[in-house]
């Protein structure tokens, strides 16, 4: 009698190519964990398809079969969503073969791309073309668009651009049963009845894999400052936020802030990065662009940091003289999420807040978590711009850091509880994946979860599509 399993992979290959189907367990390995080492699976195979169609006949194969299916990405995502379950019965999906630009219409000023198309290499076409495409995030060298969409990602640029879903005009997407959702257009008004591509943005494939989509782009940055701040408190940074709106509005890009103890890890793991200020608490790193011919944006810039310093908001200043000072200063901020893996397991959480409400919460969650895990460090940093903090716990110095992460659900209760009482979220920008599924329904309401459900069902009715994630 014929395997099953052997006749399902058969069928696959003859759609994709043997090539493009991988079973051996040293093959598969790479695809199994989360890049933060906390989740790993099993599947039946890795399954490479190159285009959509492709995509869509073995889905097709898969709801006939029962089989469920997860797509991945560069599989840099930290909750978990892109990694199978153990039961060693899924196929997992990667989409690293489907990474070419379809089309990039300079006049409208939009990049339609494959899912599987890396971040950087999007943000290199455009440029190509003398524009700018501006999501950026740490991971930009590896993550996808497929994931970046599927995850509405967010990065250091949401405070002019905003996150993955205000980037994006139109969507492709096979569907649970394998028909094709085709909605590739590069229109900014289309008020034709429901806007479907927002289901699949940020639904981290429960709904269905999103192959293709039409990108804006913006005009390329003709004049890029860079300062680096030190200021005496939180209050202080977000006096300094409200004077550069003032000063510059728009062309304040980015807005990051990091604790002194964030930037020392980040150093402490990556030798050879600078420390411009060293002995105060809190840091801001300020990007200001503008894309006009000979803007004074430096002038401006740098006259309202200096007033900012005459009136006590800032301790200290630099502003960086050349593209490669830039890149060293933002080179302190991305290393801190490498620097803290680096440093052993910690509580994380990637929380949003109103700018106004930052504060309070930092108070009085620091005084909860200090009573309640004495000696525990807490390194903080973030997109204090849009609100967005990652807001995580490391284990105190005696401490054994793994040991240490069985106290992740108590301060996940106190965090996310104040959050919550502050109007804010327990997911900014990272998902919701495995890992914060029972959050999910805790905060959620029950109108909310209700409706979440009803959609998943009317998409994938049999809960193929990367099942256990989100609900």
């Amino acid at each position: 009698m014929a395997n099953p399993g052997a006749t399902l992979l058969a069928r696959i290959a003859g759609i994709v190519g043997g090539a493009h189907v991988l079973s051996a367990p040293a093959d598969i390995e790479p695809f199994l964990e989360d890049w933060r080492g906390r989740f790993r699976g099993a599947a039946r195979a890795v399954v490479k398809p190159g285009s959509t169609d492709e995509v869509a006949a073995v889905v097709r194969i898969c709801a006939e079969t029962g089989i469920s299916v997860v797509p991945q990405g560069g599989n840099t995502g930290l909750c978990g969503g892109a990694v199978p379950d153990e039961s060693g019965t899924e196929i997992l999906m990667s989409l690293v073969r489907m990474n070419r630009v379809r089309a990039l219409d300079a006049a409208n000023a939009t990049i339609t791309v494959e899912a599987g198309m890396p971040l950087a290499a999007v943000q290199e076409a455009a440029t190509a073309a003398g524009l700018h495409f501006p999501l950026s995030l740490a991971s930009e060298g590896s993550c996808t668009i497929g994931g970046n969409l599927s995850t509405n990602a967010g990065g250091t640029a949401v405070l002019r651009y905003g996150n993955t879903r205000d980037l994006t005009l139109g969507v492709e997407a096979v569907l649970a049963d394998g028909s094709v959702f085709s909605a590739l257009r590069g229109l900014r008004k289309d008020n034709t009845g429901y806007d479907l591509k927002q289901l699949f943005i940020g639904a981290e494939g429960t709904l269905g894999i999103i192959t293709a989509a039409v990108l804006k782009l913006f005009p390329a940055p003709r004049t890029r400052v860079t300062a680096f701040a030190a200021v005496a408190s939180v209050e202080a940074a977000i006096d300094l936020l409200r004077r550069l709106q003032a000063t510059i509005a728009d062309r304040l890009t980015g807005f990051e802030l990091m604790s002194a103890f964030s930037l020392l890890l980040s150093r402490k793991h990556h030798p050879g990065t600078p420390d411009p200020l060293p002995g105060h608490p809190w840091y801001v790193l300020v990007q200001a662009d503008d894309s006009a011919l000979s803007a004074p944006l430096p002038a401006l810039v740098e006259t309202a940091l200096a007033a900012a310093v005459e009136a006590g908001v800032v301790a200290d200043v630099v502003v960086a003289q050349s593209g490669e000072q830039a890149a060293r200063l933002w080179a302190l901020r991305e290393n801190i999420s490498e620097a803290q893996r680096r440093e052993g397991p910690n509580i994380k959480h990637d929380i949003s807040l109103p700018i106004s409400a930052i504060p309070p919460f930092m108070r009085e969650c620091a005084s909860a978590l200090g009573e309640e895990f004495p000696g525990a460090r807490l390194v903080v940093f973030g997109h204090l711009g849009d609100g967005n903090l990652h807001y995580n716990l490391s284990a105190p110095e005696a401490v054994d850091a793994r040991d240490f992460m069985d106290n992740a659900p108590r301060a996940n209760r106190i965090v996310h509880d104040r959050v919550a009482q502050h109007g804010g979220s327990f997911s900014a920008e990272h998902g919701v994946g495995q890992l914060k599924r029972d959050e999910l329904v805790r905060y959620k309401s029950p109108v909310e979860v209700r409706m979440m459900r009803a959609v998943k069902r009317a998409l994938d009715p049999l809960g193929l599509m990367n099942p256990g994630k989100v609900l």
